[in-house]
């Protein structure tokens, strides 16, 4: 993908910041595996991890043009704020634009502390996504999802939560979880993210027409292999050599690479009701 707009002020850059955090290695790789892409709901689970706050180095609004990671980030960012802004015109509301903090090794959210093992995340509460973006090159070696469109796909989908967040989506989720059993909140978790893969891709379908957004050759399959590779059932074999579908929260990789797609090919918000589906 290629591009050439101005790119977003909406970057909080609170990289190199912290330091190591002290985490066992078990530990570490569950949180890796079965946290990734953990857009919900990190109080409990994030709150109890020891971080090195990253406050005091925080940028916001500078130009990024000396930094390729940033100002890609910054795109990336841009592009969504441009589709979601006319998505949400159509709907006769105002979309209200999220943050982008970037941090390394661990940072403080109001939605509690959070280390760079949880993955990329978005904090409802304070209405930021999270990433620090050594994560794209684990991303690239560990899950085997190269390409600047699939990190670009690991934004649009935290962008989705935000979506979800100022809709009322992840709200209702949450209030059904009192009275939900595991088994069932779990499976109300994987439809929620598996709208957010849906945005994800609605995005993809209209910033293809924006006058600075361009898509390459091979771009989509960049997308849904990162899709593929962190489905519930892949991240579950890999870290356990089992399969447990009651325990799933984000969606096996054929259910999030097939909403992925849909809102690609679709680009029409109504088709995303992942609630109300057959296809789950």
């Amino acid at each position: 993908m290629q591009w050439f707009g101005k790119g977003s002020d909406n970057i909080e850059d609170g990289r190199g910041g912290g330091g190591k955090l002290a985490l066992g290695g078990g530990l570490g790789i569950i949180v890796v595996l079965i946290g990734l892409f953990f857009g919900q709901d990190l109080t409990g689970l994030v709150s109890q991890l020891p971080v090195a706050s990253d406050q005091a180095n925080v940028t916001t609004g500078s130009s990024p043009n000396d930094d390729p990671q940033k100002k890609f980030v910054s795109g990336v960012l841009e592009s969504t704020e441009q589709v979601w802004d006319a998505q949400f015109e159509q709907m006769g509301l105002q979309y209200q634009h999220p943050t982008l903090r970037m941090f390394t090794d661990g940072v403080q959210t109001a939605c509690g502390g959070a280390s760079s093992a949880v993955g990329p995340f978005y904090c409802p509460a304070d209405s930021k996504v999270y990433i620090d973006l050594s994560f794209f090159e684990e991303l690239k070696t560990r899950f085997g999802a190269a390409g600047d469109f699939a990190q670009a796909y690991v934004i649009a989908h935290e962008v989705g939560h935000h979506v979800q967040n100022l809709l009322g989506t992840s709200e209702k989720v949450q209030q059904a979880r009192g009275r939900l059993s595991e088994k069932e909140y779990n499976k109300l978790s994987v439809m929620l993210e598996l709208q957010a893969d849906f945005y994800a891709g609605l995005w993809a379908h209209h910033a293809q027409n924006l006058k600075d957004f361009r898509l390459d050759p091979g771009d989509l399959e960049e997308a849904l292999t990162a899709a593929n590779a962190i489905g519930d059932d892949k991240l579950q074999k890999q870290a356990t050599g089992q399969v447990v579908p009651d325990s799933f929260t984000h969606g096996s990789s054929a259910q999030r690479m097939y909403w992925f797609k849909k809102g690609f090919e679709t680009g029409a918000i109504n088709q995303g009701d992942t609630f109300n589906s057959e296809r789950f």
